[in-house]
């Protein structure tokens, strides 16, 4: 039997899709902003990959949500080892299930959350513990997840079946939080912590710093402005990133580097929008979008943009998205194709395949989108 140690963090996410750029300590106003939860529901979308291995498989895990709740809604045997403090739990319940978890014996710790639950995993995790991430945080720099909750739990399955898989250590790693809703990153890192090492499963840490190629990204600025002439009865949302911060800078219109713009007529509408405000500002209008991936990784949506919901990415199309990158930050992929986990995996499943990507002005390259569980 392989044992397997389960813990989630069910607030994790929680102010991704209201624009308020992480979870930790905002909890009560991601709810009073109308979030949901929704780290219960990618650990089933991971757990569900190990459906037909059951039977090979002890689970341990934790009371409630952090938990029990998934294991018995997928009727998943499983022992609970520990009881959280409250009905709202903490970093101290992290920390204090792992070593309940580790009491067990466990293989491998598989936990949901984002990079302030891995810090807290790490935290408290022996030296030698196996690890695998859920991704269910707002934004995730930490190099211990994987590509998708689909992607984690097949890269678990290969471990439950005996198949070799190398051990790797990989960065922990977190930003501050207060910093990032005002425009800054600042990302720390915290320890390594080891994880299996199919890369096609794992993302990579995201690479961070400012595009030092001003030209490039002035290139690219100008020939996206082009377009937007060109169709100006349109309404252009403006995702985040430095990339695309340069098309804004470009038209002289102040931009929120780590959040979600709406231009219309080369014009700002709309400022720093949550799902539900950018879906109904959009939801009747001819639209585009334009984004960037995160660099290192290859993630176009799911990993600190999921302001773009997918109600939002359907009423825009799959035709209307512009998707921008250097060819620096392309070759950064080093063949990687690129990601998207936008928590709807029909919708992943549909956003697969060729993608243009604009690399500078009037030049694009195809790039190939992905994810693991879609790929022969």
């Amino acid at each position: 039997m392989f044992k397997i140690g389960l813990i989630i963090n069910p607030l994790a996410g929680l102010g991704g899709t209201v624009a308020l750029k992480g979870s930790d300590g905002m909890a009560e106003q991601a709810r009073a902003l109308g979030a949901e939860p929704r780290a219960l529901q990618r650990t089933q979308l991971a757990l569900a990959e190990l459906s037909s291995l059951y039977s090979r498989i002890s689970l341990y895990t934790v009371a409630g949500d952090m938990g029990e709740t998934v294991c018995n809604a997928l009727s998943l045997p499983h022992q609970v080892c520990y009881q959280p403090m409250s009905h709202v739990t903490t970093a101290d319940d992290t920390k204090m299930a792992v070593a309940a978890l580790v009491e067990q014996g466990i293989d491998l710790l598989l936990f949901a959350g984002g990079d302030g639950t891995a810090r807290d995993v790490c935290a408290a995790a022996p030296e030698g513990l196996c690890v695998l991430g859920i991704p269910a945080g707002v934004k995730i720099h930490s190099g211990v997840y994987g590509v998708t909750p689909a992607g984690t739990g097949r890269l678990l399955a290969k471990l439950v079946r005996g198949e070799p898989v190398s051990l790797i250590a990989a960065d922990v790693m977190d930003i501050d939080e207060a910093a990032f809703r005002e425009g800054r990153v600042h990302a720390k890192r915290y320890g390594e912590m080891l994880i299996p090492g199919d890369l096609s499963y794992v993302q990579a840490v995201k690479v961070s710093g400012v595009e030092s190629d001003e030209l490039v990204l002035t290139d690219i600025a100008d020939d996206i402005i082009e377009r937007m002439q060109a169709e100006p009865d349109s309404y252009y949302i403006m995702g985040s990133g430095s990339t695309v911060a340069a098309v804004m800078e470009r038209l002289g219109l102040e931009n929120t580097l780590l959040g979600v713009d709406l231009v219309h007529q080369q014009r700002l509408v709309a400022s720093d929008l949550d799902a539900n405000g950018l879906y109904q500002q959009i939801a009747d209008k001819p639209c585009k979008l334009i984004i960037t991936l995160i660099g290192g990784q290859g993630h176009i949506f799911g990993r600190g943009n999921q302001q773009l919901s997918p109600a939002v990415i359907k009423a825009v199309g799959q035709h209307n998205i512009w998707l921008l990158a250097t060819k620096t930050k392309l070759n950064s992929l080093q063949g990687r194709p690129l990601r998207v986990d936008t928590n709807d995996p029909e919708l992943d499943r549909q956003l697969s395949g060729l993608m243009r990507v604009t690399t500078g002005y009037q030049d694009e390259v195809l790039v190939r989108v992905a994810n693991p569980e879609y790929e022969a």
